[in-house]
């Protein structure tokens, strides 16, 4: 078992319509975005846990279709570019509890 820990960034954002003043908020993993690992909320609470459910439906995913290599892939793609060990991203042979604060 492998846990993997990725940096989450979370962003205020504004609507599309501007005559909307409420702020929003934007979180998303820039490791993952490309696979859709990002989301929204009125609330940084509510846009990290949006993203915790959308990064839990992509790996739910890859396992029903047998492409959990693609994640593997995305890690070691990513330490490729940036040709350093990745410090926002962290894979461990033990379970993890990623707590931000």
């Amino acid at each position: 078992m492998k846990t993997y820990t990725f940096e989450v960034i979370i962003e205020e954002d504004q609507w599309l319509d501007e005559r909307i003043k409420d702020p929003v908020w934007r979180a998303y993993i820039p490791t993952l975005v490309h696979q859709g690992a990002s989301s929204w909320g009125y609330t940084q609470k509510e846009a990290l846990k949006n993203l915790q459910d959308a990064v839990d439906l992509f790996i739910e995913s890859l396992l029903e279709h047998g492409e959990e290599h693609l994640l593997e892939s995305i890690v070691q793609h990513e330490k490729e570019i940036t040709s350093k060990p990745c410090s926002h991203i962290q894979v461990s042979d033990v379970p993890l509890i990623a707590i931000t604060v």
